[in-house]
């Protein structure tokens, strides 16, 4: 349930399940949480990426998935983040104190990412600086170097958030990957964060 923050010591929270011919997913989200989280998607790079995202947007995160993963990873990968944007939009409620705006710039030995999140309403994705080929690689034996921009695609639009998101340097595909997940997760972590100056929604047009 979603409540004015001013008003209210309740968290923002969500909980979704989404059924297809291609998977089931059943997720719980708190964004007052502290970054406790307990992951299955039954593919295990995307687990370890979910992982680093509620760590370290202190998001309390639980995700319970299985699909046709013997065809290809990518549904059961699309889905979860689909459910989670989802999840994010409607725990977010009106948007009401939010400071909306986050940038973060994070390393992992070689690889450099930066992202900047704006709490919009607005579903945009610039994604680039990711070396060439790179979406072809396989990741962990499973998870295709394309999946890492297509869920960060899936998460801004089912949230309502513009997202930027540039890989700066690298050379492990894992590092990579690993440093854009976080720099998304700590640039959420800012613009989700209860601002106590903010009064109201923060957007002149009063909604986001």
């Amino acid at each position: 349930m979603a409540t004015s923050p001013l008003t209210s010591a309740a968290h923002r929270t969500a909980s979704i399940r989404r059924v297809t011919s291609e998977s089931t997913v059943e997720l719980d989200l708190d964004l007052d949480g502290t970054g406790v989280s307990h992951i299955d998607t039954t593919v295990p790079f995307f687990d370890h990426m979910l992982t680093a995202f509620a760590k370290h947007s202190l998001t309390d995160l639980t995700v319970r998935a299985s699909g046709d993963t013997h065809i290809d990873a990518h549904h059961t990968v699309e889905d979860v983040a689909i459910v989670l944007g989802q999840a994010i939009r409607q725990a977010l409620g009106d948007k009401a104190g939010i400071s909306r705006y986050g940038d973060a710039l994070v390393p992992l030995d070689e690889a450099l990412a930066q992202a900047v999140v704006d709490i919009s309403g607005r579903p945009y994705l610039v994604h680039t600086g990711e070396p060439a080929g790179y979406e072809y690689h396989l990741i962990g034996g499973h998870f295709t170097g394309s999946l890492v921009r297509h869920t960060f695609e899936a998460i801004a639009m089912g949230g309502g958030l513009t997202v930027h998101i540039r890989v700066l340097d690298g050379r492990d595909p894992h590092h990579i990957a690993e440093a854009e997940y976080k720099a998304f997760a700590r640039a959420f972590r800012q613009a989700k964060a209860l601002d106590p100056l903010v009064q109201g929604i923060p957007s002149t047009k009063g909604a986001l």
